[in-house]
């Protein structure tokens, strides 16, 4: 575990499994669909119960899902924390289709969403290092300055105390503790 401090909020990198974390938001790597799917999507889930996918129903019924980028917001479930802020994020496609500032709106707008809610805690998986196939390391730099640059604003409306970064392989872990300094 690694933890830097930027103003009130202390964002730390820690390896484990998101659906066992407790506190007030995860973040879901979803499918634009909203249907579940494989990796985080699928064990948030499974482990969450079928609650959450009834209202990711009821929002793509409302808005037809959730574009790339974007983020909305559930219940969550019999999971340990309080809600559930889906994103999703790009898919992989050699960077020259938008992908590096994509992701980065993930992480932006589900703080932002995370604010809205009055969060003062959240944590994020390492959104489209997955089967979308984003290379781990620019996608750690990307999440990484949009999580502090969010934070250094200063915005008025900012109530996060904590940011957990929740690495499942300890790729990710490792590049995220090297690098988690140079954002401070």
């Amino acid at each position: 575990m690694k933890t830097i401090q930027i103003g009130r909020t202390s964002v730390s990198v820690l390896s484990g499994d998101i659906t066992a974390w407790s506190g007030d938001v995860i973040v879901n790597a979803a499918n634009s669909g909203l249907l579940g799917g494989a990796g985080v999507d699928g064990a948030i889930h499974t482990v969450g119960g079928p609650e959450i996918m009834e209202q990711c129903k009821d929002i793509r019924k409302l808005q037809g899902g959730c574009p790339p980028g974007h983020a909305v917001m559930t219940c969550a479930g019999l999971l340990k924390a309080k809600h559930i802020i889906h994103t999703v994020g790009p898919i992989w496609e050699g960077g020259g289709g938008g992908e590096e500032l994509t992701l980065a709106e993930c992480y932006r707008s589900s703080l932002q969403l995370a604010n809205e809610a009055g969060a003062r805690s959240i944590a994020f998986p390492n959104i489209s290092t997955g089967i979308y196939g984003y290379p781990k390391a620019s996608a750690c730099d990307i999440a990484l300055k949009a999580l502090t640059g969010y934070l250094k604003e200063d915005k008025p409306d900012n109530r996060l105390e904590k940011i957990d970064l929740i690495c499942f392989d300890a790729e990710n872990a490792e590049l995220y503790i090297q690098r988690l300094d140079q954002y401070a």
